[in-house]
């Protein structure tokens, strides 16, 4: 026999065994009693609501879920929405101070420096109240999640190792979120 009459021969035995199954369902069905056929009926009935069921509260639970995650991303970001506002400001703020230093050495400027420092701590106020913060660095300990390292310098003393020196420029951050580090001197 050749590849081409076995498979032939196979189709046929596949085939008259489909017919036979279908015939088999078929007259299981109809033995079957009223009541059975009800009982029958029920059951799939019951398995395709609870399957329903399943995936309804599958759904359901997802759309929970997609509605807590973009309430939490609508708060976050009107919690820093004004972050690059507040970034491209600090470059003003850190002239403002420089400008403080500077006139409270010169006599000559004593009465503007007062006005100007009323002005200063109006702002700083403001921009306080609008969740910018100043990050402490003076005799902290080093961390790279506040500061970052701009020289390492010999301590005066032991219990300086590690620890903020001097602050070259301010760090700010912004409702706990750091969006300029403080940029420090370490003693090492």
């Amino acid at each position: 026999m050749s590849n081409k009459e076995n498979n032939i021969e196979e189709n046929e035995i596949l085939h008259n065994d489909a017919e036979n199954c279908n015939e088999t369902t078929q007259q299981e069905e109809e033995a079957l009693t009223p009541e059975e056929q009800a009982l029958k009926e029920l059951n799939d009935a019951n398995e395709k609501i609870a399957e329903l069921n399943d995936k309804y509260l599958r759904q359901a639970a997802e759309f929970d879920n997609y509605r807590k995650r973009t309430m939490k991303e609508k708060a976050e970001l009107i919690k820093n929405g004004g972050e690059r506002v507040m970034e491209s400001i600090l470059p003003i703020l850190d002239d403002f101070e420089r400008a403080l230093q500077n006139m409270s050495k010169d006599e000559n400027t004593k009465d503007i420096l007062v006005g100007i420092e009323l002005i200063y701590n109006k702002f700083t106020g403001i921009l306080k109240q609008n969740g910018l913060q100043k990050i402490e660095t003076e005799g902290k300990d080093f961390d790279t999640d506040y500061h970052e390292a701009i020289a390492m310098v010999p301590a005066p003393s032991e219990e300086l190792k590690g620890k903020v020196l001097d602050c070259v420029q301010a760090g700010y951050m912004l409702n706990d979120k750091v969006i300029r580090h403080a940029k420090v001197a370490v003693g090492e």
